[in-house]
């Protein structure tokens, strides 16, 4: 177990993985129910013995009673329950429930991805495709992830292509939206506690290893494999067909912040005054300014990243904040805002308790990530196709579900391709800063003490402003940090983060690349031709074919990031697709919806218009020179301007007589 390895201080880059995507709290009893159901269904299947020769599926031989009693006595009967949601609300669940009234677990966290297309898996229930080896798809076998990782996604760190327009803080938002919208926890939960993925290559669920190809550049022994566990699933009392849950509530509710269970919310909050503050560290502080608290300390793998300093992971709404830096940065400048918010709005109206200082703050802080995204963020990445996905708002549609798609938390990985494989620190003059301005990415993973000993969070977001995105291109998709040093704190061997997305898609049973442009009303390509149109690249459609026989087979995520992106923008046609849909789904389809009339004001949205992420850094850091858009690529210090240059947010609006 953890504790016993932190004893021992060796841990594993699986180790980490796993302390980021263990499922907690009403999860993990989702989760549980599950795998009861799960191994309900198979020992039913081995009673029934019928051989394996003639493929069924228990859940045929059971009459209705038969599958309710099962559901029940599983514990997965709660998910057809349904809740009784009050008659008025003001604000959001923290779980996002009640949002939808007509059916009110709509987009609420510990429910299943939506399906956009049926799961694709073996034997039609939950085996992923490529489990059996050999086994035939559209006449052609499927490769072995890694050797697809290796081909196609592989780039050395030095050959980078910097984006010319865009800076890191970009690609950063990218993810933090991410983590407030979806999260696959692992599985294993309710299973076994004591899960060996490392020792076996075989698939036996939930551990679905990824093999090394022969000629692979690093493999250590023959036989040896890249650990897998497979994302955790939810009950589905309905077909019985594996899917996988998303342990976060869809809507972009700053659940990273907040959190997407009521346990959660309260343990991050400040528990000491009803004064509506989240807690704060009470070890360290950034020069003055807070940090957020630490984890429990027993068990916190961070320490693990350095022996002498002893250092715990950060607590936030979301389990992955400490996952890179620049993450944790937007996190604790995202807690700070939360609490200065606090503070000014008590001053404004002292008759406020601290329940309504909370969750007038937490209004605001999402609508300025809702306003961050979809003004500032979306256009930049999906450009001349934005409008096409995303027309104007025209208000709340109560048909709309906002369920984030399986489909879209892979596609939305496409972001692991703009990553660089160094993260620099900057101090005032945005010169770097010591000895440790410049740590290759692979050193950085979980390593909170960086922030607390090494000079805050302000160096680094200067670092991602100033730096540039990597560029997404056809022959440098993934740098080596991602793709071979993946969690690689200690001597122990990273992972692969191509080849994990690839397995990922698998796992979740997505279908192929063809099946998703067909859906987004794209052409299918059938041959090398073909394909070489679509990529403009006839040396990378042969190198697919050979991996692949068929574009059919090509997995989701490897074929959508290979291709070029549209006009001005930063993805290709199928994400664009893919990830514009889910994003009109998350606002037409939230009730909250910040623009919504009744929601604000229109003094409050008047004010909430100004609002900027370089706004948001200028309020809760020492940082005084910073870019209008900090999203673009600007140079120092012609591009700069003053803090007091940028609109703040003017408050007055939210003052009650």
């Amino acid at each position: 177990s953890l504790k016993r390895k932190l004893e021992e201080k060796v841990a594993n880059p699986m180790d980490f993985l796993k302390h980021l995507k263990d499922p907690v709290g009403r999860t993990r009893s989702a989760v549980r129910a599950a795998d009861y159901l799960e191994t309900t269904l198979r020992l039913l299947k081995i009673k029934l013995h019928f051989s394996g020769k003639w493929r069924f599926n228990v859940t045929d031989l059971l009459d209705r009673k038969q599958k309710e009693m099962i559901s029940k006595k599983t514990g997965c009967d709660y998910q057809i329950r349904s809740i009784k949601c009050p008659k008025h609300d003001t604000y959001r669940t923290i779980t996002g429930e009640c949002n939808n009234r007509k059916h009110s677990y709509l987009g609420s966290s510990n429910r299943a991805f939506a399906r956009w297309l049926p799961a694709v898996y073996e034997d039609g229930v939950s085996v992923p495709r490529g489990a059996t080896e050999g086994k035939l798809y559209n006449g052609f076998p499927l490769p072995l992830v890694r050797k697809v990782s290796n081909e196609i996604a592989h780039t050395a760190n030095e050959n980078v292509t910097r984006d010319q327009e865009l800076s890191l803080v970009f690609m950063q938002w990218g993810q933090w939206v991410n983590h407030d919208i979806d999260l696959a926890p692992a599985s294993g939960a309710g299973a076994s506690p004591e899960l060996h993925c490392e020792t076996s290559c075989a698939f036996k669920s939930p551990c679905f290893p990824i093999k090394f190809p022969p000629d692979d550049p690093r493999t250590p022994r023959p036989d040896s494999c890249m650990p897998f566990i497979q994302s955790a699933s939810v009950c589905n009392p309905r077909t019985f067909t594996r899917e996988q849950i998303n342990a976060v509530s869809s809507f972009i509710d700053a659940s990273t912040v907040y959190g997407s269970e009521e346990s959660v919310a309260k343990s991050i909050r400040n528990q000491t005054n009803q004064l509506g503050l989240m807690a704060v560290n009470q070890n360290f502080t950034d020069e003055g300014l807070e940090l957020l608290p630490f984890e429990n300390k027993t068990k916190s793998v961070c320490v693990l990243t350095n022996e002498t300093v002893k250092i715990p992971c950060f607590k936030a709404g979301d389990k992955r904040v400490t996952e890179n830096l620049g993450l944790s940065a937007l996190h604790t400048v995202f807690l700070r805002e939360h609490n200065r918010l606090v503070r000014k709005l008590r001053k404004l109206n002292p008759h406020w308790d601290g329940e309504k200082l909370y969750q007038e703050s937490r209004k605001i802080v999402v609508a300025i990530n809702q306003i961050i995204t979809y003004r500032d963020y979306l256009p930049l990445l999906l450009a001349e196709e934005t409008r096409k996905w995303i027309p104007l708002y025209s208000g709340y549609k109560e048909n709309v579900d906002p369920t984030v798609s399986n489909v879209f938390s892979l596609a939305f990985r496409f972001g692991h391709t703009s990553v660089q494989p160094f993260v620099s620190r900057l101090d005032d003059r945005y010169q770097p800063l010591g000895s440790s301005s410049h740590v290759p990415l692979h050193l950085t993973f979980c390593a909170t003490w960086r922030i607390i000993m090494e000079g805050g969070v302000d160096p680094l977001i200067r670092g991602m402003v100033a730096d540039h995105a990597k560029l997404m291109k056809q022959n440098q998709l993934l740098v080596e940090e991602l793709q071979n040093h993946l969690f690689e704190q200690t001597e122990v061997m990273g992972l692969d983060l191509g080849a994990l997305n690839i397995q990922r898609g698998r796992d979740h049973g997505l279908p192929g690349y063809n099946a998703w442009r067909r859906f987004c009303g794209l052409s299918q390509p059938q041959n090398v031709d073909e394909f070489s149109k679509v990529l403009g690249n006839s040396k990378l459609a042969k190198k697919f074919l050979k991996l692949y026989g068929t574009p059919d087979n090509i997995d989701l995520w490897i074929g959508a990031v290979a291709e070029p992106s549209v006009p001005r923008g930063r993805v290709g046609p199928l994400l664009a697709c893919i990830i514009g849909t889910q994003f009109r789904n998350l606002r037409d389809g939230d009730r909250f919806w910040w623009e919504r009339p009744g929601v604000f004001t229109p003094q409050q949205l008047h004010a909430l218009r100004k609002v900027s992420l370089s706004a948001v850094i200028c309020d809760n850091t020492r940082i005084r020179k910073i870019p209008r858009d900090v999203f673009k690529v600007n140079s120092y210090p012609e591009d700069f301007v003053d803090c007091h240059e940028i609109d703040a947010l003017d408050l007055s609006p939210w003052k009650h007589g």
